[in-house]
């Protein structure tokens, strides 16, 4: 297996890419800045050129010779940068640093095409991801569908609102178009997981090479679909780039040079970001002496200035974080980054909150709201929830129908409008949830108590009651304020239970406390219910033309000490989940109506365009190639054709995974927009949910938008005035929290990779298999299906005897002939092409253990497994992998339904032994589970075994005795059988 290690320091540059980028680049060290400037002798040359006037620019962009953009700066090239072209048609390209002229990723910049002559050559071989560069996928929510639940706060209970995804590409897309098929990146942010190895670097500079941009010296000798447009960046509209990076410390090159007096080099983690010269006055006291005492010490650094005539920008050290790789230190990097604001919430802000506690509902209140006190409402939340924003209800009426009620919490009771308790939620614009913890947008008090629906509590919130026949359809509506006590705090797993168990009674030991006044009996019907006019809105839904692309989301277990990863698996979505989401929807698209009717013009909504074209085209080309039976003529007819199964193998469910992961990239961002600012109302459309209107309601504890619209919708009810915001005021804040959600978004993926990187870095070889998604001259790419990762594997880092690219018509194909692992055998001759085929065991990180099982334990039945391996993989897979003396056979019939989150965190025991049956092995007992013998702080495990007989997976950590020996517990059915040496 291929040597791998987890990287924790940032790498030097991008693969390929020299650390000195010539005479302009970002790279250029200061001794080349000597050379070409001469420094500080004479006039300096201007590196950039510079911006156009603020009237020029927009006389331009009126008369189309100028064009605006958010700037996309590729982050495994930095050299290469795009803009979406306002046609929908191919990208424009921006080629090096100096036609950025400053600008950073993420900005808003307005570009000048450079002449033809000068547009980058498309060659017949490149991929689409060499002319479209990196998108950063960020899906809709309404179009993903579900969520993850927080280990901290909520989950976003309203599925279709937030998830966290394992796209670990540094290229992901709430704008959803990500065309970096072929640009995987290996790693996250600043921890990657990456090959150790002479070979990969040569097939890193191997295929920069042979991907490198040109442009055209003869347009006439080329075609006109050959060339991409390419422009130069002549103002930046909007620095949305936070202007801040995390990185590294070092001294300048040139210890003679006057700049090494007066400046250190501050080197930034992401490529994207110029390297900055801060003030030694900044640095640490003993930097300059002792430098390499902070050479991995992660700093927070600002850009201050960047002037025309240097190719370093000029910062400002802001903070110093602690060690590079360590949790708390590269979180707060990644926030600080985003521009997440983390601090404490000031006097002034929390002087809005109500004062004398515990608060009590003002008894004018009641006369205002009608009481829904006695009704049977709950909620349905992930186990750990504390901001629980939505309750639902369903009373069968005599007719055979139903009143069903969303019932969500009145933040905007507790925000008044102007108030510094509404700016800073408003500058916020969103709660940000990290895998560890959440930064909240509003303060705790309101996010956790005063709003947030607990049981058997009195809450103001603001409902939509509806009047449905079983089916489904809408027979009455009502909105307005409400009060209600909540009988129960239901998981989804509690809602699982009484969906999966209809006729049933679920013991009262496994369910929640249930308020007096209702019975588990009474819930569990409603949660019936509620499932059954689910399963036909949601049926409804897709006959009507809505899409969903699921991808795999990763969760993960934490220790409860360390706080670290120990052990990750794909999150399950399931009935009980659904059911909230179809609620949540048609709640969001009534409010949408009610608002959009009262005020045409004010009416705060949120719109999903249609995919990109030319991605859309180039995928539905691919597909055609690979003989796939895709129609991308509407959202309903894509998600017809993804529903279809692949093939009847056992790669079926990995090929629609992948196809979802393409599917997903021609995607746009959805956007709030004030409706008065937007003429055509055909863009006022969903395109997901192929709905015209929707808008965000359910989650105002930590969506700012949904305050606005509460307001919205209180003023439609004559509750209040109309808030005082024109269409045009309206639009910025939706803008803002456009912004703020694409932040958020990228800072909980930032956060998963990171989370995923130590749990890779901490629990030895992963090994998994994955699919092939496409090839280029010198790599491939592959998702690693277990875990939703995106992996580029290049060809000289692997034990091949040979490797050749070729087309088959517009099919590329690599052909790889493998060295035999026995000399006297054949080499193994593998084809990969774009598109279907598997790899199994592509390391993410590889360094081979030993594995030893001593005489006594072996005579109670130990077992000795590779650490994270059996987790991880399929246990038929297990015996191959296996080190010991002794060997175990693994009843295969389990490996299909394993549960990684069933596991044992294994660092607590000194050994663990199959256990034959005994009350330590989940809270039943039972012949399933490992029985523990607890090191000295006395540690005892009690489950989770919820199905036992699905379950087994070994615990995540070695366990070492005397310093020698790694030990593992592994779960099986019913005992591993011993085999004789």
């Amino acid at each position: 297996m291929t040597d791998c290690r987890l990287n924790l320091r940032p790498l030097g540059t991008p693969r390929g890419v020299s650390s000195v980028a010539g005479p302009h680049g970002v790279g250029a060290s200061p001794g080349d800045k000597k050379s070409k400037n001469k420094s500080a002798r004479g006039k300096k040359k201007s590196v950039f050129e510079t911006y156009m006037s603020k009237e020029d620019v927009s006389e331009g962009l009126k008369r189309g010779t100028l064009i605006q953009g958010v700037l996309r700066i590729n982050p495994k090239k930095f050299h290469e940068a795009f803009i979406p072209s306002p046609d929908g048609d191919r990208d424009i390209f921006i080629d090096g640093v100096v036609a950025r002229n400053r600008a950073l990723n993420g900005d808003l910049v307005v570009v000048k095409l450079l002449p033809e002559e000068q547009w980058k050559v498309i060659k017949p071989e490149s991929s689409d991801k060499e002319t479209e560069g990196a998108y950063e996928l960020d899906l809709p929510e309404e179009l993903c569908g579900s969520h993850l639940p927080q280990q901290s706060m909520k989950g976003y209970n309203d599925s279709p609102d937030v998830i966290i995804e394992a796209q670990f590409d540094d290229s992901d897309s709430e704008d959803g178009h990500s065309s970096t098929q072929n640009v995987l990146v290996d790693g996250v942010k600043k921890l990657s997981v990456c090959v150790h190895d002479k070979g990969k670097e040569d097939a890193d500079a191997l295929v920069t090479k042979e991907e490198s941009t040109s442009t055209s010296q003869d347009t006439r000798a080329s075609p006109e679909k050959s060339l991409q447009r390419s422009a130069k960046v002549v103002y930046i509209s909007e620095k949305k780039h936070s202007r801040a990076a995390t990185g590294f410390l070092k001294l300048l090159a040139d210890k003679n040079s006057e700049l090494f007096r007066k400046y250190a080099l501050f080197s930034p983690s992401d490529h994207r970001v110029p390297r900055i010269y801060v003030p030694l006055k900044d640095c640490p006291q003993d930097f300059v002496t002792r430098p390499k005492d902070y050479a991995n010490t992660l700093f927070i650094c600002r850009i201050v200035d960047w002037k025309e005539d240097s190719n370093f920008a000029l910062g400002q050290l802001a903070k110093s974080l602690g060690q590079a790789g360590e949790i708390e230190p590269e979180t707060e990097g990644i926030l600080t980054e985003y521009g997440v604001d983390f601090s404490d919430f000031s006097s002034e802000v929390l002087d809005c909150l109500p004062q004398g506690l515990p608060w009590t509902i003002p008894p004018e209140e009641f006369s205002k709201r009608r009481d829904l006190r006695k009704d049977c409402i709950f909620t349905i939340d992930p186990s750990t929830a504390r901001d629980l924003d939505d309750a639902l209800s369903c009373k069968p009426l005599a007719d055979g129908n139903f009143e069903v009620g969303v019932h969500i919490a009145d933040v905007s009771y507790f925000v008044p409008e102007g108030s510094p308790l509404d700016k800073v939620a408003a500058e916020r614009a969103t709660s940000v949830y990290l895998v560890q913890k959440v930064v909240p947008m509003l303060p705790r008090l309101l996010c956790e108590e005063l709003c947030s629906l607990h049981p058997m509590s009195d809450k103001l919130t603001f409902s939509v009651i509806w009047t449905l026949t079983p089916e489904g359809k809408i027979l009455g509506e009502w909105f307005g304020r409400t009060i209600i006590r909540s009988c129960t705090k239901l998981s989804y797993e509690h809602a699982q239970s009484m969906i999966e168990s209809p006729t049933e009674k679920i013991p009262e030991e496994e369910l929640p406390p249930i308020s007096p006044e209702h019975t588990s009996e009474e819930v569990h019907r409603a949660v019936l219910n509620l499932h059954k006019i689910a399963k036909e809105l949601r049926k409804q839904r897709f006959v009507d033309g809505a899409l969903r692309l699921d991808q795999l989301k990763l969760a993960f277990t934490l220790d409860h000490e360390t706080g670290l990863p120990q052990g990750c698996h794909i999150y399950e979505y399931r009935d009980s989940n659904k059911l909230v989401e179809e609620f949540m929807l048609l709640a969001n698209m009534a409010v949408a109506h009610k608002t959009h009717r009262t005020f045409p013009e004010r009416a705060l909504l949120r719109r999903h365009p249609p995919p990109q074209t030319k991605m859309l085209n180039d995928l539905m080309e691919f597909c055609d190639q690979m003989g796939l039976p895709m129609d991308f003529s509407s959202a309903g007819a894509l998600n017809k054709s993804l529903t279809e199964t692949f093939g009847d193998d056992k790669y079926s469910l990995a090929r629609k995974e992948v196809l979802t992961n393409m599917c997903s990239r021609p995607m746009q961002m959805a956007l709030y927009f004030c409706s008065g600012v937007l003429q055509d109302q055909a863009q006022f459309r969903h395109y997901a949910l192929n709905v015209p209107l929707y808008t965000h309601f359910t989650s105002p504890i930590r969506r700012f938008a949904d305050v606005l619209v509460h307001r919205l919708l209180a003023a439609a009810l004559g509750y209040r005035e109309l808030p005082d915001m024109e269409p045009d005021t309206l639009q910025k804040q939706a803008d803002h929290c456009n912004d703020r959600r694409m932040a958020s978004k990228r800072v909980q993926e930032l956060s998963t990779g990171l989370f995923f990187a130590i749990l890779v870095k901490e629990s030895g070889p992963l090994e998994s298999e994955a699919m092939v998604l496409g090839v280029l001259n010198q790599a491939f790419d592959v998702l690693v299906l277990r875990y939703g990762v995106q992996k580029r594997i290049y060809c000289n880092a692997l034990p091949l005897r040979s490797h050749h690219f070729q087309r088959v018509g517009k099919k590329p194909e690599l052909t790889l002939v493998w060295e035999p692992e026995d000399m006297e055998q054949e080499p193994v001759r593998q084809v990969r092409s774009r598109g279907w085929g598997s790899f199994s065991r592509v390391p993410l990180c590889a360094c081979p253990p030993q594995f030893f099982v001593s005489p006594p334990l072996a005579s109670w039945g130990a077992v000795a497994t590779p650490p994270l391996l059996s987790l991880l993989l399929p246990t038929q897979c297990m015996p191959q992998h296996l080190g010991s003396p002794v060997g175990f056979q693994i009843p295969h019939e389990e490996t299909s339904t394993a549960h990684p989150h069933h596991l044992l965190w294994a660092r607590a025991f000194l050994y663990c032994l199959p256990c034959p049956g005994d009350t330590h092995c989940g809270r039943n007992g039972g012949p399933w589970g490992a029985l523990p013998i607890p090191l000295k702080q006395g540690f005892n495990f009690w489950g989770p075994f919820k199905n036992l007989r699905k379950t087994v997976d070994p615990p995540t950590q070695d366990l070492v005795s005397n310093g020698v020996h790694l030990w593992h517990a592994l779960k099986a059915s019913p005992t591993p059988q011993f085999l004789a040496p």
